[in-house]
C-alpha cells in the first residue's frame, strides 16, 4: 500500500512537471523542473539508509549540500523546512568548488550542480568511499561514478541509479526507489563497464 502511495506521489509530480512546462515560459519550466528535483531529493532521503557512523549524534540533521551554482533558489529549503526523517531534521548548505573537499564531507547528500561539470570526476572520486549520496544532473553523472543522476525524457524528470556506487558508499537504497529508476553501471576510463 505504501509503495502505491509513493508511486502516485511521484506520478503526480511528473504530471505537474509535464503540464507546467507546456503552460509556462522557459523560466517557469526551469523552476518547475527544479521544484520536481527538490521533491525527489527529499524523497530520496526517505528511501536511503546511511550507516550509523554517517552521523555524529542520533539526532544530527541530514545535511544536503548544493555544490556550485544553485539551480533551486529557495525551493529546496522550502520543501525540507520543518521536515524530519527518522527523527532527524534536514539542513541545506551551499558549497563552492574546492580541492580540499573538507566541507563536502559534512554532507549526507551532495547535489553536484551542472556548473561543476569540469570537476565531476574529482568530486566523484573524493566522495567515492564516503557515506554520501551523490546526486547530479550532468549527462553521464551516474555512469561516471555518481549515485543518482537526474535526466529529462519527454519533458519529464527521471533518474538513473548506479547501485555499485551506492554499495561502495555503504548506502542502502530502498527497492521501492530502485523499481522507479533506470539502473546504470559505471563506465571505466577505457569505455568498458566497470566490474
Amino acid at each position: 500500500m505504501r509503495r502505491v502511495g509513493i508511486l502516485i506521489a511521484i506520478s503526480c509530480l511528473l504530471s505537474t512537471m509535464a503540464l507546467g512546462s507546456h503552460a509556462a515560459g522557459v523560466d517557469s519550466s526551469d523552476s518547475s523542473e527544479y521544484l520536481i528535483k527538490a521533491g525527489f531529493i527529499y524523497n530520496f532521503a526517505k528511501l536511503v539508509e546511511w550507516p550509523a557512523t554517517a552521523f555524529a549524534q542520533p539526532d544530527s540533521p541530514i545535511v544536503i549540500g548544493v555544490l556550485g551554482d544553485d539551480p533551486f533558489g529557495t525551493t529546496l529549503d522550502r520543501i525540507v523546512a520543518d521536515k524530519k526523517i527518522n527523527g532527524r531534521g534536514i539542513a541545506v548548505k551551499r558549497l563552492k568548488w574546492s580541492r580540499d573537499f573538507k566541507s563536502y564531507k559534512d554532507c549526507n547528500i551532495l547535489f553536484v550542480s551542472l556548473s561543476e561539470k569540469d570537476h565531476l570526476d574529482n568530486v566523484v572520486e573524493a566522495m567515492r568511499l564516503l557515506p554520501i549520496l551523490t546526486i547530479g544532473d550532468a549527462p553521464g553523472f551516474a555512469k561516471r561514478g555518481g549515485i543518482i543522476n537526474f535526466t529529462l525524457e519527454d519533458n519529464k524528470v527521471r533518474f538513473e541509479v548506479n547501485v555499485e556506487a551506492a554499495k561502495r558508499a555503504d548506502l542502502t537504497i530502498s527497492s521501492r526507489l530502485l523499481t522507479l529508476a533506470k539502473i546504470v553501471q559505471q563506465v571505466a576510463a577505457d569505455g568498458r563497464k566497470s566490474e
